[in-house]
């Protein structure tokens, strides 16, 4: 039985308060607890990765107090039938909370970009080193259902090359509590899947679009696919899996001077075009500052043409994005300035690789495995443990401005986006 003074020494002080992990409103004063803490039924959905539940009575009403991986957690009982969702939390040390999940499915790509690898390709992951269908769905499982994952995002390499994409999303939208489903694809065979994929529940499409010339794609991309690409972007609109979203990565010489022709492209079709830094993320560690187009100047190109005005920075929340309306709205552009305009201290993102180890960030040059531990029997418990742990280790920020900066080992490809 765990008493009520143990229950105040976790808590704080008497008249101590202030929102809690589980307690929208706050939490009631350590001194308002009253009780001997009578147990709660360990069966209840809610206290899936609390440990010793009680109940305890205030001024407020009944509440839920338990012990998990990170820490006590305290949270309202609304009525005798039902409990509020009561859940450890991925929580780093500077409170930085991940509910962003990027599930990489592959390491292979079916393009060639420059700024991800060299034209020839990488070694692939050997088979029986990536995760299998149900390992994947295990851990997005355990994400989702004990630790507050509230989007789960696939990519890759390229994820539409995993033949057992439309069952991982199926099963993935049928967890309770119901994530966001989302895909980050080049749109090579989208044109083919959008539909099958919007029956499964996915909610939305990213789709990787760095010039609307060929000769351009194949320079960049060393595969002449822009026509597919195209196609894919249409079908997922088609499909439902709106808001479409465009990502551009500009390069200096490359593809820099079509910007504008990007967006234009994008809002003549209702899709919402993104920006990207170049990020020193590629295979062959030929990233160079000098040499990637800023958000500064991205933004300075597109106001030759339209009018930019912030949009509202309360929606953008944690989003990597800075969103821009275009031309008074509603349309809307973002830019993602990674390295110029670091959007570290918000970040709620956590990432899985395809052979199953934890990035507490997409820089991270540390990873947890949880693959071993899965294939040497550990349970949902101890998955999730580890879990929290490797979250809890993430540092202040990504650290490219400083001179100590080592590019992760990993290229993007094998990280996932």
């Amino acid at each position: 039985m765990v008493s009520c003074e143990l229950i105040s020494a976790f808590v704080g002080v008497a008249g101590g308060g202030g929102a809690e992990d589980g307690a929208p409103g706050g939490r009631p004063p350590a001194a308002a607890l009253s009780g001997t803490g009578d147990p709660v039924r360990r069966d209840r959905p809610c206290l899936r990765g609390i440990n010793h539940p009680v109940m305890m009575l205030s001024p407020e009403g009944a509440w839920l107090v338990g012990l998990t991986g990170a820490g006590l957690r305290l949270g309202p009982l609304p009525g005798a039938d039902g409990c509020e969702e009561v859940t450890p939390v991925l929580r780093d040390s500077f409170g930085r909370v991940a509910t962003d999940l990027r599930v990489s499915l592959t390491d292979r790509c079916n393009l060639r970009c420059s700024y991800c690898m060299p034209p020839e390709g990488l070694d692939w992951l050997p088979k029986p080193e990536l995760l299998t269908a149900d390992e994947i769905v295990r851990l997005v499982t355990i994400g989702v259902e004990r630790l507050g994952i509230t989007e789960v995002r696939y990519t890759g390499g390229e994820p539409l090359l995993r033949r057992e994409l439309v069952d991982i999303v199926a099963r993935t939208a049928g967890l309770r509590p119901a994530p966001q489903v989302s895909l980050t694809t080049n749109g090579i065979g989208l044109a083919r899947l959008a539909e099958p994929l919007a029956a499964a529940g996915l909610h939305r499409v990213n789709v990787s679009l760095d010039t609307l010339d060929r000769e351009t794609f194949v320079r960049l991309a060393h595969r002449d696919r822009l026509a597919d690409v195209l196609e894919g972007l249409a079908a997922a609109d088609a499909a439902g899996l709106r808001p479409v979203k465009v990502n551009t990565v500009l390069m200096r010489g490359v593809n820099d001077h079509e910007a504008v022709a990007l967006l234009r492209h994008c809002l003549e079709r209702g899709y919402e075009q993104r920006f990207i830094e170049q990020m020193p993320l590629d295979a062959q560690h030929g990233w160079r500052r000098e040499n990637m187009i800023t958000a500064d100047e991205i933004l300075g190109s597109l106001r030759e043409a339209f009018d930019l005005t912030a949009d509202d920075p309360v929606e953008r929340g944690s989003a990597p994005a800075e969103l821009f309306l275009v031309d008074g709205g509603p349309a809307r552009v973002g830019v993602i300035g990674s390295v110029t305009r670091p959007f570290c201290g918000a970040c709620d993102r956590v990432r899985l690789t395809a052979d199953g180890q934890i990035r507490n960030c997409l820089f991270a040059t540390e990873e947890s495995d949880l693959r071993a531990a899965m294939r040497s029997g550990a349970d949902d418990d101890e998955l999730a443990g580890r879990w929290l742990a490797a979250v809890r280790g993430k540092k202040a920020g990504h650290g490219i401005d400083d001179p100590s900066f080592l590019q992760p080992s990993r290229p993007m490809s094998a990280i996932g986006g």
